[in-house]
């Protein structure tokens, strides 16, 4: 830990949040875990300060015993809470008066936590010790994962169909679907999507395009007014612009390896929180619409779902999602990154699965 900080990088695994996802206004991505998360270089990480309500300091703190002075949250709140924390721990120790409190009242153990802090980083405390009070806590649900993600384990899917029948199980390649979440991977190849697929079509004229005589406007001298040879500058109106943009690819080169190692992570994100869904065929009795929403209204907690078939889609199937702005249909051909963060529920064919795992084990050219 002391040699990765020397160097300016951190490696550890952050908290986990919520579902992988791309973050278009920020431009970056946001979701699990991270197993590389890198700072700036020759840089230690700032550390954070503990989110305490510090207005809520002095009433917890004028309830303990043996208090002998009052803290100020205002001139200096991290020493006010290093001194609420050292009461904190005070308190949990010892033990209440039983003439002012009352034979029956709790300990002060179970009402105040033992709380540990060192200045700016906060520490989880024991297992054998009281929890942090819930007003001091945030009310947000963070997901956690059942088990250690990245271990490129052979993962056992159910396969089923639209009308939630058992067609079997399938196993999932661990170094597909079960490899390590790296934000940093999966911000490159999206970014690099973007700016591939960016049409780059700008164009302004500069002054030989500009459409407009090529005389002087008036003579060198005797005018007052400042020296001109054209009007078609760019500090004339209707005139040139000068260093302005021209048709050009915003495209860069990004290696292979990254690709295909952004859309395993990809794939390994939603696989983990559980919204992979596998199905034998994407076969619908009719091209009606009423079937897709129906369909869809039996998942849970899906608000955009992607459809991912083996080979050609079928006629019935786009018509019958084409209507629908939350439900997207591509081959297993053009399953990117970009799609599979746009749509928090991935709908997969075994022919589907098939084929990205043999494009994925497929020796990259040089």
């Amino acid at each position: 830990m002391a040699a990765a900080l020397r160097k300016g990088r951190y490696i550890g695994a952050l908290p986990p949040v919520h579902g992988l996802a791309w973050d278009s206004r920020r431009r970056r991505a946001r979701g699990l875990s991270v197993t590389y998360a890198r700072t700036r270089p020759n840089r230690f990480p700032r550390p954070t300060r503990p989110k305490i309500l510090l207005n809520r300091l002095p009433s917890l703190v004028s309830t303990l015993p043996g208090r002998r002075r009052v803290l100020s949250t205002r001139r200096r709140p991290m020493r006010a809470l290093a001194r609420a924390a050292s009461l904190l721990r005070r308190a949990v120790d010892c033990k209440p008066q039983l003439g002012a409190v009352g034979r029956d009242a709790p300990l002060v153990s179970k009402i105040l936590p033992n709380v540990y802090f060192n200045w700016y980083s906060t520490h989880l405390a024991p297992a054998n010790e009281a929890l942090i009070p819930p007003e001091l806590l945030s009310s947000k649900s963070v997901w956690t994962p059942d088990r250690e993600l990245g271990q490129y384990e052979d993962l056992v899917a159910r396969v089923t169909n639209f009308h939630n029948e058992d067609k079997g199980f399938m196993v999932l390649d661990g170094d597909v679907f079960d490899v390590p979440i790296r934000k940093d991977i999966v911000h490159r190849v999206v970014r690099w999507q973007l700016a591939k697929r960016q049409q780059g079509t700008h164009s302004t004229k500069t002054i030989s395009e500009v459409s407009g005589t090529g005389r002087k406007p008036y003579k060198q001298k005797g005018t007052g007014r400042a020296r001109h040879g054209t009007l078609r500058g760019c500090q004339f109106r209707g005139g040139a612009t000068m260093h302005g943009p021209k048709p050009r690819s915003h495209a860069f080169e990004l290696q292979k390896k990254v690709r295909r190692l952004g859309l395993k992570i990809a794939l390994s994100a939603r696989t983990a929180e559980g919204k992979l869904c596998i199905f034998e065929d994407l076969e619908v009795p009719s091209h009606k619409t009423k079937n897709i929403v129906q369909y869809i209204k039996q998942m849970d907690d899906t608000k955009k779902v992607l459809l991912v078939d083996g080979g050609d889609i079928d006629k019935k199937l786009k018509l019958a999602t084409q209507n629908l702005h939350y439900v997207n249909v591509i081959p297993s051909i053009g399953l990117n990154v970009y799609s599979i963060l746009q749509h928090d529920t991935i709908v997969m064919t075994r022919d589907a699965i098939n084929r990205i795992v043999e494009r994925m084990h497929t020796p990259i050219s040089r």
